[in-house]
């Protein structure tokens, strides 16, 4: 079977279908904008189960009791583009702004909400370690959570090629990454330094959430985008309670909370406070 005629099989009335399932389990919206991405990235899903056509495909998804293939076309629809450092603005703030306060309490508290394969938490990791004086003398603590399990089991290796270090001070690579790999491109892996600083997890944020708080920090980039307004309003209340007071709260720089219901105060761009 050709992914072209598995392709042209999604009708209109089969992407709402896929829409609505992954909008209810997951609070992800796929517009219409979307569809051609659902086609290619479920058409390669498709192949591999062997089956015929979308209408398959949804049944399978429908009847898999064991929650497997809901988490593989999750998986499959979540687009995940990152690097070390990524909109420098925000690890200015928390070196500038936040982390001076944290230190004098002898703990620190941050969630990465969509960590992604790992870039963000251990760039955050590292600016840690850079900027605390006595690193043992404070309570560090990270939380990298992900709805796909795929980008977190390359989280949880901690091996990056070169062009992730993009926007990364080559002391910091050399000082936080070893080379494992040389040809034929060249891989680095987090040393324990970083590593044991972040606890990796599998979250689906429209789930109730396991932990407390409160969080210094959390980390919400890129997030947003994927979710309606209904489902960001409850979101970012969802964030603002489990944050200490003063904790930021920090977006995308392409996402904002305007014309959102909240009660963050605004600092600068994607930066909010509350």
């Amino acid at each position: 079977m050709q992914i072209a005629q598995i392709q042209a099989d999604l009708t209109n009335e089969q992407f709402e279908e896929i829409s609505s399932m992954v909008h209810h389990l997951a609070g992800i919206h796929l517009h219409d904008g979307k569809k051609e991405l659902v086609k290619a990235r479920l058409a390669k899903r498709i192949r591999q189960l062997q089956l015929r056509n979308l209408d398959e495909y949804v049944a399978y998804v429908r009847g898999d009791t064991t929650g497997r293939e809901l988490i593989a076309m999750l998986d499959a629809l979540s687009t995940n583009l990152t690097y070390f450092f990524r909109e420098p603005k925000h690890f200015d703030f928390l070196r500038d702004e936040i982390l001076p306060k944290l230190i004098e309490k002898r703990k620190i508290r941050i969630w990465s909400s969509g960590c992604s394969s790992g870039e963000e938490p251990y760039s955050i990791a590292m600016l840690l370690r850079e900027t605390v004086p006595s690193p043992a003398s404070v309570d560090m603590k990270i939380l990298a959570t992900d709805l796909s399990t795929r980008v977190l089991a390359v989280a949880c290796r901690g091996e990056y090629g070169e062009d992730g270090f993009r926007d990364t001070p080559a002391g910091l690579v050399h000082k936080y990454f070893e080379v494992v790999q040389t040809r034929p491109r060249r891989i680095y892996k987090a040393l324990p330094s970083p590593r044991k600083l972040i606890h990796f997890a599998r979250l689906n944020l429209m789930d109730p959430w396991p932990m407390k708080g409160p969080f210094d920090v959390i980390f919400c980039r890129n997030v947003m985008i994927y979710f309606d307004k209904p489902t960001q309003n409850q979101l970012v209340n969802r964030y603002y309670d489990l944050l200490a007071d003063g904790g930021a709260l920090l977006l995308g720089h392409s996402e904002s909370l305007t014309g959102t219901n909240h009660r963050f105060q605004y600092r600068q761009p994607a930066t909010y406070i509350k």
